[in-house]
């Protein structure tokens, strides 16, 4: 039985890996704003995969406020929230509360059932960039356990037509791609101290497409385009990566 156990991981888990090499969207980070960026782009029908470097879904959801096992999302998301079958209570001032595990547990979901295709452990460490013009056309990757064990092993490569950044703090995709390659005239400016009322809205009104073929979700936004962070509070971060599931939609159907 061993033999048959290890012939159907390599080989299913090849298939993917060989299927899931050229793609519509690639998304970096299962975050709250990547989590829902997938689900909306996947149920249009677009090829979707989602690399996280962990071995979990939800980025900074899991840990709530402090530990203290909620967050809150404000009312202009609820929408959101109801698509995803997201149970909530209300709390003051047009804020409502969420459990942290279910949030994760349903945006992961609804990901899954849309059709986008989740890897686990994934590493990004470079970009893929064309000129005549600059266009960013995917990424290299390997396995975390590799990067962590600080082992020299060449990366595998991952074609998209759209490459988004939703690795939250420090913006990991943006910066490599930025660094590297200035002809994409990519200026980050930096995240700045917390300012809650104000980056749930900027946040979102920043989404965007930073170079051809490579964009911005979520906290990263605020790295990019140096703008305050919001701490516990996640309406932004969904509406963020709805907002560019909207713009790359726009995108690629042109």
């Amino acid at each position: 039985m061993e033999l048959e156990i290890q012939r159907a991981i390599v080989k299913y888990g090849m298939e993917d890996l060989y299927d899931y090499s050229d793609v519509d969207v690639l998304i970096v980070g299962a975050g709250p704003s990547g989590l829902t960026c997938a689900k909306y782009l996947a149920e249009k029908g677009y090829k979707v995969a989602v690399y996280e470097k962990r071995l979990s879904f939800g980025g900074g959801i899991g840990g709530g406020g402090n530990m203290i096992p909620k967050i809150v999302v404000q009312e202009e998301v609820l929408p959101i929230v109801n698509d995803f079958k997201i149970r909530y209570k209300k709390a003051e001032k047009g804020l409502y509360v969420v459990d942290p595990a279910e949030l994760i547990a349903k945006l992961a979901t609804g990901a899954l059932d849309a059709g986008a295709k989740f890897f686990l452990g994934v590493y990004v460490e470079d970009v893929i960039v064309r000129d005549n013009p600059p266009k960013v056309c995917g990424v290299l990757w390997k396995w975390t356990a590799i990067e962590m064990a600080g082992l020299h092993v060449d990366p595998l490569f991952t074609q998209s037509k759209a490459l988004v950044d939703a690795s939250g703090h420090g913006a990991e995709i943006v910066q490599i791609a930025a660094e590297k390659n200035p002809e994409l005239n990519i200026f980050i400016k930096g995240e700045r101290s917390n300012w809650s009322e104000v980056s749930e809205k900027v946040v979102v009104e920043h989404t965007a497409k930073v170079a051809e073929g490579l964009y911005v979700t979520g906290i990263a936004v605020c790295e990019v385009f140096g703008l305050p962070r919001m701490g516990p509070i996640f309406g932004g971060m969904l509406m963020s990566g709805k907002r560019i599931a909207e713009i790359i939609d726009k995108d690629l159907s042109k």
